[in-house]
């Protein structure tokens, strides 16, 4: 995991959503930006991908910015490719651009390696948080609640610093090319 205080590598992609491609500086806040690795058919990301949605619209209205990406190898995924990804975006009423890294540099800049992959920066864009969104994963019993991403949010929305213990995502690896 890179380390905490570490800077937002910047990029530019096709945003799926829009068909325009956007940066991290076109997109970022002043409060603080959240950069989701997420993909289509992994089974961790169909299982939060609700909560994903719903906390992005809690905390936009807060001006806590959302991004969120996919760096699989969409020839051996092609249900992970940029057309699907729309698709995706559309059917779970995602609110933030579903970036594509053809290239995966992204994920290797930012050392993601599974979906989902949560990471959040301040408003200086350093990092503050890596990690789970909460507990729960298919099949545990554990309801979604998005309580770890939340925590480290109303944390930096009420002036206070993020607990530097962090649980690190579970999900499937990134598909590597």
């Amino acid at each position: 995991m890179i380390p905490l205080g570490s800077p937002a590598t910047d990029f530019s992609l096709l945003d799926t959503v829009s068909a325009e491609v956007k940066s991290l500086h076109d997109l970022k806040s002043d409060v603080a930006t959240v950069i989701m690795f997420i993909c289509n058919h992994c089974p961790y990301v169909i299982h939060v991908k609700e909560e994903l949605a719903r906390v992005a619209k809690d905390y936009q209205s807060k001006s806590i910015s959302f991004i969120a990406i996919s760096s699989n190898d969409v020839i051996q995924y092609p249900q992970d490719g940029p057309d699907k990804m729309k698709e995706f975006a559309s059917e779970n009423g995602f609110s933030f651009p579903y970036l594509y890294d053809q290239t995966q540099d992204i994920a290797k800049a930012y050392d993601a390696q599974c979906t989902p992959d949560l990471y959040v920066y301040d408003k200086d864009l350093k990092l503050v948080y890596r990690g789970q969104l909460d507990d729960s994963r298919p099949k545990n019993d554990i309801p979604v609640s998005g309580a770890d991403l939340r925590a480290a949010l109303d944390n930096i929305l009420n002036s206070k610093p993020v607990n530097p213990i962090q649980r690190p995502s579970i999900g499937c690896n990134i598909k590597w090319k």
